[in-house]
């Protein structure tokens, strides 16, 4: 699975890559620790995914996995695009479309019909990026938690 776009190369992710993917998970969830990036890689309904710079090194990445619904969609269950990024200084050069058309082959060669994908209320970069691509935007939610 490679995509070429805009002189970028989408591969999966190899343990060489785990520095740099590190980095811009960090930079997208910066609450999440190790234990998160080690459930990924276990994962086997899911794919990682990176882009490469023309110079060497990372310049995005996307993860993808099955859920078993998706707000929204009406296929069970649903690929869902669950992480996104593209670093600052390479942004709006078909990067992040290149790392979306990997994850939509990934999807398509597993089966799935539809991908779901979210984004931050105020990520209005986040969600310029996702029409752009062609998602719907199916609304705004406010999600809340209480402990008990």
């Amino acid at each position: 699975m490679s995509a070429d776009r805009a002189s970028v190369r989408v591969r999966p992710y190899e343990a060489r890559d785990l520095d740099e993917w590190r980095r811009m998970r960090f930079l997208l969830w910066p609450e999440q620790g190790p234990d998160d990036l080690n459930a990924w890689r276990a994962r086997i309904d899911a794919v990682i995914l990176v882009a490469e710079r023309g110079s060497g090194g990372l310049c995005g990445f996307a993860e993808a996995g099955a859920r078993a619904w998706a707000e929204g969609c009406t296929t069970h269950p649903v690929a869902y695009l669950e992480g996104w990024f593209v670093d600052a200084d390479v942004r709006r050069q078909g990067v992040g479309a290149a790392l979306l058309a990997a994850v939509e082959e990934w999807a398509r060669l597993a089966g799935y019909r539809e991908l779901g994908s979210d984004a931050d209320v105020d990520n209005l970069v986040s969600h310029r990026a996702h029409a752009a691509l062609g998602f719907t935007d199916l609304g705004r939610q406010v999600l809340f938690r209480k402990d008990l």
